[in-house]
């Protein structure tokens, strides 16, 4: 009989930056440490926390034996609350990756990462795999933006009409508490900044040397198909592009088995 892979969690909290973030080690069976090894590092959306990933990366950690880092970004889940409620910097995003993601991983001793990252998350991810290619074996993003498009204000301004007329809410609620104004605000109010319009990333893009991965549902309804091709056209490092059909904004859930053995293939070859 096959021996059924076991999991350990290690919870613990990250001053970064003078905030508190909520954190989460997931370890393979048989793996005591986090350090001294490759890692997967989960980077959130910009609605999401740890719970809101569920089980996919102990799914990822028992597929590939890879442990993990899960966290909570400033102002998010269990992390430390935003002090203001409305829109955020229109360097949020460069920020937490190129400062706050950066001390995050020196504190966990992280020196060979797997950037996974979903939707905000992919973005940083492609922006820290510029700026530290020393430190990264490879990057996976889901529904990454590197400049804004109108269907993706459409879908933000669409969600907000959500927010304010179901429990949207309600659920959110269910993830960061107190936070759940400021977590939503801090997202929708800085998209539909008119000054916001103009951000773009695309000048990281070159400086990528690092395997890539770029997922992106079909009928992602933030996104087309131009954010793949701008983004596997420009790196230098090797590109894999999938576009998944039948499947919105979040391919880990809407598309889960098959992207949870795609990821797994290639962070297999990445450790191989």
């Amino acid at each position: 009989m096959n021996r059924v892979p076991v999991l350990s969690r290690q919870t613990f909290t990250i001053t970064s930056v003078s905030h508190q973030l909520s954190a989460e080690f997931i370890l393979p069976d048989g793996v005591t440490t986090a350090t001294g090894r490759p890692m997967l590092v989960f980077l959130h959306e910009g609605l999401g926390c740890i719970a809101m990933w569920r089980d996919f990366p102990e799914t990822l950690v028992k597929a590939t034996h890879v442990p993990a880092l899960v966290y909570e970004r400033w102002g998010y889940g269990r992390s430390d609350p935003l002090p203001v409620i409305g829109a955020r910097s229109r360097r949020y995003l460069h920020d937490e990756a190129l400062i706050g993601l950066p001390d995050v991983l020196a504190q966990c001793a992280i020196d060979d990462a797997i950037l996974i990252g979903h939707s905000d998350g992919g973005s940083m991810a492609l922006m820290f795999a510029a700026a530290h290619p020393d430190k990264v074996r490879g990057v996976i993003t889901e529904a990454a933006h590197v400049f804004v498009e109108d269907v993706t204000l459409d879908g933000i301004r669409e969600a907000v009409a959500i927010y304010a007329t179901t429990d949207l809410k309600e659920k959110l609620t269910r993830y960061h508490g107190d936070n759940t104004e400021a977590v939503f605000r801090g997202w929708a109010d800085t998209w539909l900044n008119p000054a916001f319009r103009s951000w773009n990333i695309e000048e990281f893009l070159p400086r990528i040397t690092a395997p890539l991965f770029v997922i992106q549902g079909a009928d992602d309804q933030y996104g087309t198909p131009a954010q793949v091709e701008v983004i596997a056209g420009r790196v230098k490092g090797p590109v894999k592009k999938w576009l998944v059909p039948g499947c919105g904004h979040i391919p880990h859930v809407d598309a889960r088995e098959a992207v949870c053995r795609e990821m797994k293939n290639f962070i297999l070859e990445l450790v191989r």
